[in-house]
């Protein structure tokens, strides 16, 4: 693998000494969150390079090939790389972006603080792992009691998915020491010895186990079918003043979804969409793994929103404590595009 570039990373300088020479180990260098374009140009769409953000590369080259042979309408949108959730949040906060994959409980919170976005899309389902060294000892959460475990926020779903985990052997995070880093840091930080698991979204744990030193210890495809995470979230003038535009995108997206899961060559052709430099600029064989082992590791053909999942999830955070209190639905979530929905057909 390609050395990290330590000039591109988001962690905080302790953590910088933490990880020492180890990123040697980690993914390809990945770019700051791109420059985003004028009002007048394409829709910036903010995302992080991981698989559960894979409908948005093949959305955005879906709509460029559609206006290439349609008399249609011609949005365009343009797909705009973060590295970490803070980052991609005070874009969308500032109005620096008008739309983004979003944590769910990120918008929540966000939409109880009078900041103006809407959920208007699910992403994807199930795609995130716990991963462990492949020469480690860990079999149950019970064996890594006070090691340090690190994940992408205490919003990210990936919290949620750790605390069921631990609640399963009577654990609580008081347990463990928890660490916050940006999944593309995580590999590295497993291989240096600095934490000993990590639990994110892929394709940061196929990474490590691809490259022989780490195992996954759970998977949500396991332990639960229906996890949600990343969610396309808008704000409201540009529903206010483009909901075709808004429209459009669900459909692609959606589209997107549908032809991820229909077969494995579509998922061989996002593969190699994905791994560009305009988009996730990562090792193709890095995602395939992720799309083949198993090919249910992340999925995409139900991206229906339902209302009982995202209550699920607000109870989760409550409990967690990074929502203090119940958030009305309709204060974050916009179904309206979702029940207008035509998916694209996307002829890739």
């Amino acid at each position: 693998m390609q050395p990290a570039d330590p000039e591109h990373s988001l962690l905080r300088p302790d953590r910088r000494r933490l990880l020492g020479g180890a990123l040697a180990a980690a993914l390809p260098a990945l770019s700051p969150p791109a420059a985003v374009a004028a009002a007048s140009g394409p829709l910036q769409v903010g995302g992080l390079p991981v698989t559960c953000n894979l409908t948005l590369p093949v959305a955005c080259v879906a709509r460029a090939a559609a206006n290439k042979g349609s008399a249609g309408p011609r949005f365009e949108f343009e797909y705009a790389k973060y590295n970490g959730w803070p980052e991609i949040k005070e874009s969308l906060m500032a109005g620096r972006i008008q739309a983004a994959y979003m944590l769910a409980p990120l918008v929540m919170d966000l939409a109880d603080k009078k900041i103006p976005v809407k959920i208007v899309s699910l992403g994807h389902r199930s795609g995130a792992v716990i991963m462990v060294r492949s020469d480690s000892a860990y079999k149950r959460f019970k064996d890594l009691t006070g090691k340090r475990i690190a994940i992408p926020s205490r919003f990210a779903v990936d919290f949620l998915f750790l605390r069921k985990m631990l609640a399963q052997e009577g654990m609580t995070p008081k347990d463990i020491q928890i660490v916050e880093m940006p999944p593309p840091d995580m590999p590295a930080a497993l291989y240096a010895k600095a934490v000993d698991a990590y639990c994110t979204g892929e394709p940061f744990g196929a990474a490590a186990q691809r490259a022989g030193y780490a195992r996954a210890l759970r998977m949500t495809r396991d332990e639960w079918r229906n996890y949600i995470c990343c969610v396309l979230t808008v704000r409201e003038e540009l529903i206010r003043d483009n909901r075709t535009l808004v429209q459009d995108l669900v459909n692609h997206v959606l589209g997107a979804g549908q032809w991820l899961d229909q077969q494995q060559e579509n998922r061989n052709k996002a593969v190699a969409i994905a791994a560009g430099r305009k988009y996730f600029n990562q090792d193709p064989n890095i995602i395939k793994f992720v799309m083949e082992n198993p090919t249910d590791r992340v999925t995409y053909g139900d991206l229906r929103m339902i209302r009982a999942e995202f209550e699920e999830l607000m109870q989760l955070s409550i409990e967690a404590g990074t929502i203090k209190s119940p958030v009305a639905y309709e204060k974050y979530m916009d179904e309206s595009f979702a029940r207008a929905a035509r998916p694209t057909t996307i002829t890739l």
